[in-house]
């Protein structure tokens, strides 16, 4: 019980900090910190200039951790992001092979704009963001914990992008869209950048404390029913199963993976102590279901021809799975 207060009064800090640096995106943030604390990776889209950089540096100072900006574009090879081994003469003038660590060596990771890189590039992403580790010339370098990559991409622009595979969409937790402020915001945003254009978040926890609060949310008890519906409704995109539901069979070609399941429990976990419960709820559930599931689940034609989006057919999933 104590436990609980402690954990949902330290995210409260580390929201309050944030908020100086980003106006609203309450949703966004929040979810960004369940991630961290998951040990997922978040992909983030929105237009330029709402915030996703600013986000990311803001989370390295609240949580006293390291952070590194990979810009990617076409011409980006997979040494640029995971680091090579050179040749160096050492003290006493003999060459030897020395590993220089890339970018990636930190805590916190901004993938700008990762649909830009080519897919070999992309490819070297997909053994850290799943392992945390990375393997060069058959060395395998750890990463320091926690590791967190946010990549971003543009809504808009899509020339000159390479789509990401499923294999590495499916690595990310969530996927989060940032929308474009109110006039209320927008105009609290100049307010705030007209003073400075710096984060002036402060450090409230560091490395260790949220590896702690990782551990902490793993004893948080999920009942059976609850458990049973999350995992019904990952089954529910599933068009080809046995037993399949008529949302599923109009709507949806390809259906989210086994990662989903356990994306939803362990971030439902987090979502419920962030709210000062004792164990995870139906709510908690529907709440994640739409950043889980939205990168996961690959709509047809039909619901195009409807005019649904993939958010339109998560929620008629919700309404048609029993709980």
């Amino acid at each position: 019980m104590e436990n609980v207060s402690l954990f949902s009064k330290t995210i409260e800090n580390i929201k309050n900090e944030i908020k100086k640096d980003i106006v609203g995106q309450d949703d966004v943030v929040e979810n960004v910190i369940i991630a961290i604390i998951a040990g997922g990776n978040v992909l983030l889209e929105g237009v330029p200039g709402v915030g996703k950089t600013r986000l990311v540096r803001s989370l390295g100072k609240v949580l006293s951790l390291p952070f590194s900006r990979i810009q990617f574009t076409p011409d980006l090879m997979p040494s640029d992001v995971t680091g090579t081994n050179i040749i160096q003469k050492d003290e006493n003038g003999r060459m030897q092979t020395v590993f220089q660590e890339g970018p990636i060596f930190a805590n916190l990771i901004l993938a700008d704009e990762i649909n830009r890189a080519t897919p070999k590039t992309q490819s070297a992403m997909l053994e850290v963001m799943q392992e945390h580790k990375v393997t060069i010339a058959n060395k395998t370098y750890p990463m320091a914990e926690p590791f967190f990559v946010l990549a971003t991409e543009n809504p808009i622009e899509q020339d000159g992008t390479y789509p990401l595979p499923e294999a590495q969409m499916d690595r990310f937790i969530f996927k989060l869209i940032m929308d474009f402020p109110t006039v209320e915001e927008l105009a609290n945003i100049v307010k705030m950048t007209q003073l400075t254009m710096d984060e002036t978040a402060c450090a409230v926890v560091d490395g260790p404390t949220i590896l702690a609060m990782r551990e902490t949310c793993k004893d948080v008890p999920v009942v059976d029913d609850v458990l049973n519906y999350a995992m019904n409704l990952v089954a529910a995109t599933h068009p080809e199963i046995e037993g399949a539901n008529d949302v599923a069979k109009k709507y949806i070609k390809y259906g989210a993976s086994p990662r989903a399941g356990q994306a939803l429990i362990t971030a439902a976990k987090i979502r419920a102590l962030m709210h000062g419960n004792y164990n995870v709820s139906y709510e908690d559930i529907n709440a994640l279901a739409f950043p889980v599931l939205r990168h996961r689940v690959k709509i047809n034609y039909n619901a195009v021809n409807d005019h649904l989006n993939v958010e339109d057919v998560i929620k008629l999933l919700i309404k048609e799975v029993k709980r």
